[in-house]
C-alpha cells in the first residue's frame, strides 16, 4: 500500500533539502506521536549519511514499539530533483510485521522561492496492511502539518526541538 503527500513548503529548496537530511527534523515532525532514540554509538549524526541507522521507537515516549533500521540513500535527478530514500525495516516488535518498506522524500523548486515536497511511503504487512495503512496515513497527515509549520524556520538554521503544539 502507499501513502502519498504533495506539499508546497514556504522555504527555499536548499533549506528543505538540509532539513529532511537532519535527524532532529525527523524527530520533530514525528513528536509526540512517535519518538525515536538512536542506537548508534554517539547517537544521531548531524545529517543522515548513506547507510544503516538503527533506532528504538516508542509511542508518546512511553510505549515501546520496537527497533527499526533506517537505511538511507540519496538520488539526484535531472531538473534539480533530489530524493532521500529509506529502505529499512522493522527489527522487533510490531515494526517487524512490515515485510516491505520504502519511504522516499523528494525536494524540488516551486515558484516564488518555495519548495515542492513529495513524500511517498510504500509498505506491505501481510493481512495487517489495511489496518497499518490507516495508522500510517494518519501519521503522515501529522507529519505534513508539522513540515508546513516548521518549513519557514529552516532558513535560520535547524537546531533542537521546536514547539510543535498543534
Amino acid at each position: 500500500m502507499r501513502v502519498l503527500l504533495k506539499l508546497e513548503l514556504d522555504c527555499d529548496p536548499e533549506d528543505a533539502w538540509r532539513a529532511i537530511r537532519t535527524p532532529q527534523v525527523f524527530r520533530d515532525v514525528s513528536y509526540p506521536l512517535t519518538q525515536f532514540t538512536s542506537l548508534e554509538a554517539g547517537g544521531f549524526p548531524e545529517l543522515w549519511q548513506p547507510g544503516d541507522h538503527p533506532v528504538q521507537v516508542s509511542a508518546f515516549g512511553k510505549f515501546p514499539i520496537g527497533e527499526q533500521l533506517i537505511a538511507v540513500s540519496f538520488e539526484n535527478s535531472p531538473g534539480g530533483l533530489r530524493i532521500m530514500r529509506d529502505r529499512g525495516r522493522g527489527l522487533s516488535g510490531p515494526l517487524a510485521l512490515v515485510s516491505h518498506w520504502e519511504h522516499s522524500m523528494a525536494i524540488s523548486a516551486a515558484p516564488g522561492g518555495k519548495t515542492l515536497y513529495r513524500d511517498q511511503l510504500s509498505f506491505t504487512a501481510g493481512a495487517l496492511t489495511p489496518v497499518m495503512w490507516l495508522m500510517y496515513w494518519a501519521f503522515w497527515q501529522w507529519r505534513a502539518a508539522a513540515l508546513k509549520r516548521l518549513a519557514p524556520t529552516w532558513g535560520s538554521g535547524i537546531t533542537g526541538r521546536t514547539n510543535l503544539s498543534l
